[in-house]
């Protein structure tokens, strides 16, 4: 097929020997098939900024930490260079993502080269040596299901372990390899403890995974696993390790304000009473 454009430079440097075809069209990127020597690896081309098609970005972006004060002024006052800077966070944050990851034992594609919006990666294939299937794509047995929800709910305790959340997970963003499910799709990832939405984009991405799991194994639906690991993470219980039951009692008890009120106020005139005590002196 004809080289695009933006391969071209990777195809000039030696990086990239083959474009095979296009893979598929996103809403952020083009992926390519692309053959590197010996190696067939996918080529996933970043679409610029006005011609992605990624909802509230900025949501995503909240929280992510620059480089340095000159990229952070350039950033918030939208020259030239900031909105280049901003397209290379975004790229970055998906390498990043994809390596911190794979060491924290979730299967992601494993990176090669991200270079002029290019990221350069495994290719998921299945058992045949043929491109992976999305999870939307296929039927799964009842116990299947089962078995392929409790590892998506361990990888996502292992993502928020290692502080990050997808934001962006569902049955679209998950390839289906021979030895089960791989997440995709990561440059939204957020930081867990620095980004304001964490927790509803948190609850959202296991919900939908929840929902479509729950086609095939009709006893998930109705779980609260998304309540369940929130909860233990916000009490520092959480582990890689953490035994989850789908179940979470939310406290029914009322916040009692004139309590709290009451105590500000003794603790106000506890300091004043010292404030006069000193005066006195």
């Amino acid at each position: 097929m004809k080289i695009p454009k933006r391969l071209q430079p990777l195809v000039d440097d030696g990086l990239i020997d083959d474009v095979i075809r296009r893979l598929k069209s996103g809403k952020e990127a083009d992926v390519f098939i692309v053959r590197c020597g010996n190696d067939i690896r996918c080529a996933k081309v970043y679409k610029e900024a006005d011609k992605r098609n990624f909802k509230q970005a900025v949501h995503y972006q909240e929280g992510r930490k620059v480089r340095n004060s000159r990229d952070a002024r350039a950033m918030s006052k939208g020259s030239r260079f900031g909105r280049q800077q901003q397209e290379e966070a975004w790229q970055n944050t998906e390498v990043d993502a994809l390596h911190l990851l794979a060491k924290a034992g979730v299967r992601v594609p494993q990176p090669d080269i991200c270079l002029d919006g290019v990221l350069l990666m495994e290719l998921i294939t299945d058992e045949e040596g043929l491109v992976a299937p999305r999870l939307s794509d296929i039927t799964l047995e009842p116990a299947q299901a089962l078995a392929d929800h409790a590892l998506m709910m361990n990888y996502a305790v292992r993502m928020l372990c290692a502080g990050l959340v997808h934001g962006d997970l569902s049955e679209f963003n998950v390839l289906m390899d021979k030895n089960g499910p791989v997440i995709i799709d990561l440059p939204q990832v957020v930081d867990a403890a620095a980004n304001n939405h964490a927790k509803s984009m948190f609850e959202r991405d296991i919900n939908n995974m929840t929902q479509y799991y729950g086609q095939f194994a009709p006893q998930l639906l109705g779980s609260k696993y998304a309540k369940e690991i929130w909860a233990l993470y916000q009490e520092g219980k959480l582990t890689p390790e953490s035994t989850l039951t789908g179940h979470y009692q939310e406290s029914s008890k009322s916040a009692d304000v004139g309590s709290v009120l009451d105590e500000i106020q003794a603790a106000s005139d506890a300091y004043q009473r010292q404030q006069m005590a000193r005066n006195e002196e």
